[in-house]
């Protein structure tokens, strides 16, 4: 049984374009071209209210909105919002899997703060990725990735929903059919000459006779009616370091109490590599301040680093290279890099799930 999140950014062309231009809080705003043969390409929630909606030709958005403001795309900067958050996602867990720009998957069942619920993670990371891109996330929560994608449209904007592994049955079987991840408008339209209205009614027929109507997709809708999906979180990034960290709840102000939680964080980091069978050349000191400015810190040595004493010598020599006894500290952490070998992925055992 996995823990699977998916985050799901909110109107998120538009809402960088309202964020970077204050003028356009508030007011119905799509991204595209607004010539007669321009298309939608995001739209925000207030044109959403008019029926604007992407991939529609901005002619007739502009009819149903007489009010639209049209706004060029700027994907350099979509994409560097982008990067942001996935950066938020990787120090939780190195399976993210991306499906655009503004969505992923995230497999936390094993992730890299060791916290046990994955619905406190989904609430952490979009409380990160509202104070550092000043845009919101709504998060799906469940087993696996169709439900975890289902729940994520359920509160939206700004929210999240979790499907616990003993309601996921029951949540599919009240669920539209159109809201089903996976079929479109042409199949809905199908099943509801079928009589198939939601899960229940699909959950009806057999294998076999869903995958003699639809095809091989018949046999997906068989499995997603009864909330089975065991699809796995693909990551495309190969991990290339190790790493812990620990955001406090206080400030850290001194220098004792800043080596006290390296630490601690050393004990993590050398428990990870000890499981993965990884070592290192390079240890890297990340701290982030009150105020959200984060600066790192790195050391290559001639030799691996393995063991706790090493990891402390170097973390004390990186420490000396700034004046922290005038700096309120939010987060510390310890990443080894430069690596033995590929690092592997830590085995997830026998495991007690918290949602």
């Amino acid at each position: 049984m996995r823990k699977i999140i998916h985050i799901d950014m909110d109107a998120f062309y538009a809402s960088v374009e309202q964020r970077d231009n204050p003028e356009l809080k508030g007011k119905p705003v799509a991204v595209g071209g607004s010539s007669r043969r321009g298309v939608v390409a995001a739209a925000s929630y207030e044109a959403r209210k008019f029926g604007v909606r992407s991939a529609m030709p901005s002619k007739i958005a502009a009819i149903k909105c007489p009010d639209l403001i049209f706004v060029k795309p700027r994907f350099d900067a979509y994409k560097g919002v982008s990067n942001q958050i996935r950066n938020i996602f990787y120090e939780y867990t190195d399976l993210v899997e991306p499906l655009s720009l503004d969505e992923a998957y995230l497999d936390v069942t094993v992730n890299k703060k060791d916290m046990p619920s994955a619905t406190l993670i989904a609430q952490e990371i979009r409380k990160r990725i509202l104070e550092e891109t000043q845009l919101t996330a709504s998060a799906g929560i469940s087993i696996n990735k169709f439900l975890a994608k289902t729940a994520s449209d359920v509160n939206k904007p700004n929210g999240f929903f979790l499907i616990p592994p003993d309601e996921a049955e029951r949540f599919v079987e009240t669920l539209p059919i159109e809201r089903f991840f996976g079929i479109g408008k042409v199949t809905a339209e199908k099943m509801r000459k079928m009589g198939i209205l939601n899960g229940a009614d699909l959950k009806k027929y057999s294998e076999a006779d869903l995958a003699s109507r639809f095809g091989k997709s018949g046999r997906y809708y068989y499995r997603i009616a009864r909330g089975l999906d065991e699809r796995e979180v693909t990551p495309n990034r190969i991990r290339k370091s190790l790493g812990a960290e620990n955001t406090f709840e206080d400030d850290r102000t001194t220098t004792a109490e800043l080596k006290t939680e390296l630490e601690k964080i050393t004990q993590v980091l050398t428990g990870r590599m000890e499981r993965s069978n990884t070592k290192g050349k390079t240890l890297t000191l990340k701290v982030k301040f009150h105020d959200f400015q984060q600066i790192t810190r790195s050391k290559t040595i001639t030799q691996w680093i393995e063991d706790e004493a090493q990891i402390k010598q170097l973390y004390e020599e990186l420490l000396g290279t700034f004046d922290n006894e005038s700096m309120k500290v939010r987060l510390l952490g310890l990443s080894i890099s430069n690596l033995n070998h590929e690092l592997k992925e830590e085995p997830s055992g026998q495991l007690t799930l918290k949602f």
